[in-house]
């Protein structure tokens, strides 16, 4: 459990490093294009859209997973070592600190520099929202918001996964989190075919969001950020989010740094009113995608040292 536990950190500690180079085959790109073909697939047989979408999620999972078990296995075959170093590269690439880093940096940059065009180009990589009239202040909402709802979804749940069931837990909560992000849309063409996709991303998500929660308070301890305003805003709004778990990150994130998130935004020209998470009144600057960044850092850290701290525990008193 303890030696797992080090190729987990070893493999977060190379995404800080390295984060993910385009050169390198990543295996969520492979998981697209098979969610896709499995779709295809489906819909042409007389099956439920419900039922298909249920075949396809666990079609995708389970290859995932097995894909993963298959290489691990084959190469720890010729050498332990090189085993272990399959298993680093895998975890690796289900990690993504450092990504979401680069991206809400390439977003701060333009903002500095007062380039608002390239500022509302470079947030449209990160959220669905329409973004070509967005002025300074709902730029910085839209990539604050996405820092911290991605804080789970590309950070700590695959943390949680990957200490609780290594490698192969990791790459299939990532594979549940492609689905959802293929086909986990509430309209119709995804409305029963992507059930299945949304409620399995829902439910691996449901824990890891609400353990968040804890990291952030502590990261926000370490920048001297609102804590008590981070359970204030959680016990308020989290619930209001039409996700059942990404109230919880968001609500953190905007009690931490003092500012509210949600409100009007408009998607493909219609417009929609996003509950209002936080209980601070601060206007959205710059440097509050800067101290979001920053936060998201510093809760990825707690959270895997909370993890590893717990694994050593439990590897101890199963020892004695």
């Amino acid at each position: 459990m303890i030696e797992g536990a080090l190729l987990v950190l070893g493999a977060f500690l190379l995404d800080l490093l390295l984060g993910d180079p385009r050169w390198f085959p990543h295996p969520v790109r492979g998981m697209g294009w098979l969610a896709v073909k499995l779709e295809s697939i489906f819909r042409s047989t007389p099956l439920p859209l419900k039922i298909s979408g249920i075949a396809v999620a666990a079609f995708l999972v389970g290859i995932s997973g097995a894909v993963a078990w298959i290489l691990i296995a084959a190469a720890s075959a010729f050498h332990p070592y090189l085993g272990s170093l399959v298993s680093v590269l895998i975890l690796w690439s289900c990690f993504a600190t450092r990504d979401l880093e680069r991206h809400a940096r390439a977003v701060l940059n333009p903002l500095v520099e007062g380039d608002l065009e390239e500022a509302r180009r470079k947030v449209s990589w990160m959220v669905g929202r329409d973004t070509d009239e967005l002025d300074m202040e709902g730029v910085v909402l839209a990539a604050a918001e996405s820092v911290a709802e991605n804080t789970v979804d590309g950070v700590t749940a695959p943390i949680f996964y990957a200490l609780l069931f290594g490698p192969v837990g990791a790459v299939a909560f990532k594979a549940a989190s492609t689905l959802d992000s293929s086909f986990g849309y509430k309209n119709e063409r995804y409305g029963e075919f992507g059930w299945a996709s949304a409620r399995l991303d829902d439910l691996l998500n449901y824990l890891p969001a609400r353990l968040t929660v804890l990291a952030i308070a502590l990261g926000a301890v370490a920048g001297k950020m609102r804590v008590f305003d981070i359970f204030k805003a959680v016990h308020k709004g989290a619930g209001l989010h039409e996700s059942p778990n990404a109230g919880y990150p968001e609500a953190a994130f905007a009690g931490a740094l003092g500012v509210r998130f949600g409100g009007a935004r408009s998607y493909g020209g219609a417009r929609k009113q996003a509950p209002v998470l936080g209980v601070g009144e601060k206007s959205c600057s710059p440097d509050t995608l800067r101290q979001a960044t920053w936060l998201m850092q510093r809760t990825a850290w707690f959270f895997i040292g909370g993890g590893l701290a717990l694994s050593a525990a439990v590897g101890s008193l199963i020892v004695m």
